[in-house]
């Protein structure tokens, strides 16, 4: 239910639009790999993360620093047009939340199922199969991961997927064991 009300925000109606645009130019794989490589641009810059989030920048500076980008990124026409729609209308700040809706329709299409996995360090490729597969097996689903680092987890998993959530985190099991003992 949480993700039906998220499609009808702000950021899932463009993100529906652009979808159903992707499959009438059947360009969905390729809107996914731009949107994909936009997000990773504007996580791994700072500067770029600021004219996109901070209402200070106006349209035309918005609009020059992602053309600029997305150029350099090579990417494709509706992603321009969609990146750029967003800063003439000052709406730039809801990309990222775009592009989350925008991967859950390209996973439903696919008849996949998103998994968010927090980890205490970074997970090696087999890893990452390897909890795939379980998931896989368990969900009847292939599984699309979005994996994050959290070293305050100390060791361990959590897995959400929808509104399951799969906690095997050690930090979660010796907080259990404290409770535990404190009611003894």
């Amino acid at each position: 239910m949480a993700s039906e009300k998220a499609e009808t925000s702000l950021a899932g109606r463009y993100a529906n639009a652009i979808f159903e645009l992707a499959q009438e130019q059947r360009a969905i794989d390729a809107v996914s790999a731009d949107l994909t490589a936009l997000r990773k641009a504007i996580q791994s810059n700072l500067d770029l993360a600021r004219v996109v989030k901070s209402p200070v920048f106006g349209s035309e500076t918005q609009s020059r620093a992602m053309k600029a980008v997305l150029a350099q990124m090579g990417a494709g026409a509706l992603t321009v047009n969609l990146v750029l729609l967003l800063a003439q209308k000052r709406r730039l700040f809801a990309l990222n939340d775009i592009i989350a809706s925008y991967e859950r329709h390209v996973a439903r299409s696919r008849g996949e199922t998103e998994a968010e996995v927090t980890s205490a360090r970074a997970l090696s490729d087999g890893e990452v199969a390897e909890l795939k597969s379980v998931l896989k097996s368990r969900l009847g689903k292939e599984p699309r991961l979005q994996t994050k680092v959290d070293p305050n987890l100390l060791g361990g998993l959590v897995v959400k997927v929808g509104s399951r959530m799969i906690d095997s985190s050690i930090r979660t099991k010796l907080n259990g064991l404290a409770a535990a003992m404190k009611g003894h």
